[in-house]
This record gives C-alpha cells, sequence and structure tokens, in this order.
C-alpha cells in the first residue's frame, strides 16, 4: 500500500487527521488501513505513561507498529500510519522499506505550538481504566499526557522537513488548516516512485547460504508434519496454511528424513548463486508429494 506517515508533537491532532484521511480515501474507492499507536499500546499491555517512560517498551511496540505497517504494502491500497513518529531514523527504514516495495509514500506533519498542543492534552477526559472500546479494540487516545512524559515526547521529536528525501513529499497541517487531501492523492498515485537503490535491495543468497537455509526450511517442514502427528492429525497436513503436505499416516520421521536428505543432495547438485528460496518449499513439498504417492 501506499504510505501515509502522520508525524506531530503529542495531542497535536494525529488520530483526527488520519480518520480524515481515511474518509477521503473511502470516498475515492480506495482501501485504506490505519496502524494506529493508540490501539497498538493497550494491546501490548501497557499503560499510556509508563508506556512512554520505558525505552525498552517503546522499542516492543515500535517494531511491531513497523512489522504491521510493512506487512501490508503494496501497490493499490494506503496504509496510514497513526503515531508520533518522532525519531527521523525510524522515518528513514520505513522510507527505505516503501522504496524496496515499490511504492509511493508521503509525510504529514501535524503542526501546532507545544502550548496550544498541552491545552487540548488537558481536555482529554479518559482513564487507563476506562479506555474507549472502538469495536474489540482498546483505543487509549483519549487519555491524558502527565506533564513529565508531554515534555519529554517534545523535546525528542525530530520534526520532518521537506528536504529530507525520507520525508517528502511533506505536507504540514496546522489545527485550523484544511488538510491538502488532492495533493496528498497525487502525492500517493500521481507520482514517479524513486528508483529501487542497492540500500533497499535484498543481496542475492549465494550458493552456500540458500543450501544452509534450504536445509532450515526442510527441516521446519518435516517438523511440522511430525509435530501434527504428535497431537493425533492424520491425513494431510497443512505448511504455513499454504502448502498441503499428503505424507501417509505410516510415514515415519526417518523416512521423512531420507527424503529430506535426497531433495537437499539434489540441490547440491543444481544450486546456482542468487538461487531461490521463495518457492524452495513450495518444491520440496512437491518433492515430498510425488515421493508419497510412489
Amino acid at each position: 500500500m501506499p504510505l501515509i506517515i502522520i508525524s506531530g508533537l503529542p495531542s497535536s491532532g494525529k488520530s483526527t487527521r488520519a480518520q480524515q484521511l481515511q474518509q477521503f480515501f473511502t470516498k475515492q474507492g480506495k482501501i485504506s488501513k490505519i496502524v494506529s499507536e493508540n490501539v497498538f499500546i493497550p494491546k501490548a499491555g501497557y499503560q499510556k505513561n509508563e508506556y512512554f517512560a520505558d525505552s525498552q517498551k517503546e522499542k516492543i511496540v515500535r517494531a511491531d507498529l513497523k512489522s504491521e505497517t510493512l506487512r501490508l504494502l503494496n501497490k493499490e491500497d494506503i496504509v496510514i500510519f497513526d503515531a508520533g513518529n518522532y525519531i527521523k531514523g525510524y522515518r528513514y527504514e520505513l522510507y527505505c522499506a516503501t522504496k524496496s516495495a515499490r511504492t509511493s509514500q508521503c509525510t504529514v506533519f501535524c503542526g501546532i505550538p507545544k502550548a496550544s498542543a498541552w491545552e487540548f492534552n488537558c481536555k482529554r477526559t479518559q482513564t487507563e481504566q476506562n479506555l474507549n472500546e472502538t469495536g474489540n479494540e482498546l483505543d487509549n487516545g483519549d487519555v491524558m499526557y502527565t506533564q513529565e512524559i508531554f515534555d519529554a515526547l517534545c523535546m525528542r521529536f525530530e520534526e520532518p522537513h521537506g528536504n529530507s528525501r525520507w520525508d517528502s513529499p511533506l505536507f504540514t497541517v496546522f489545527p485550523e488548516d484544511e488538510l491538502d487531501v488532492d495533493g496528498i492523492y497525487k502525492a500517493l498515485f500521481e507520482s514517479v516512485l524513486p528508483p529501487p537503490n542497492t540500500s533497499t535491495q535484498n543481496a542475492p543468497l549465494s550458493a552456500t547460504n540458500y543450501l544452509f537455509e534450504l536445509d532450515k526450511l526442510t527441516q521446519d517442514v518435516i517438523s511440522t508434519v511430525t509435530a501434527s502427528r504428535k497431537i493425533g492429525v492424520v491425513g494431510p497436513v497443512k505448511y504455513k496454511n499454504s502448502l498441503t503436505i499428503n505424507v501417509p499416516s505410516d510415514m515415519n520421521a526417518s523416512q521423512l528424513n531420507r527424503l529430506r536428505r535426497q531433495f537437499l543432495n539434489y540441490n547440491k547438485l543444481h544450486t546456482s548463486t542468487g538461487s531461490n528460496l521463495d518457492t524452495a518449499a513450495q518444491l520440496f513439498v512437491q518433492f515430498l508429494n510425488s515421493n508419497f504417492n510412489k
């Protein structure tokens, strides 16, 4: 999905802008998904102010947010990343990911004076013990920051700049402004994408590394089969919910490993630099199924 990174001080209106963007893209017939810090923090079991006071907890949730954002990236639909995103290095990592995925990105900076942000923060009425429920998800967006945490987040904030390629194109919006939704649409769907470069491309596996990774992958396939048998699964076994292994009920672990070694020996003779691991699991399952049917 094209990615919109929302960035700003605490209580600067980030979630409001995220909702506005989602409503706009829905009217345009586009699918959009909001990945919100306000949901991920309580989902991880953390209280808002406690979370921002602990750098280790922040790292865990930031990694989860990034992982979910990257999982959703494709070339058509939109991901709206609703969080402070106050670390420029973190925004750069997301920029590299969108280049690697060959999709577009822009940044929305919710500009606001610190004093005004604090006033908005003080109007929040929710408590950690009584969070608003949104569907089946908890949302801490209306929980007030303490003065200490608010000041700390403002001090840490690294403001995005339009002359930085990872923040560009940059759309700055203040509370009294209308959001430039048409400009954002054009930036995501009508602009020329930056070409991928060496830093955003995965280097091809060498023949040695490919065989090492293939060994681990085939072990995982066999382990899935044997684990299924131990818990009483009879008949075909699913591998990662996409591949079906039609293993006979009387096939034991030693027989499976013998077939695995045959598959690996064949690959040792036919592997070259840049061999593709993406299809290796499918090929191994096909190899197993064809031998089971003999």
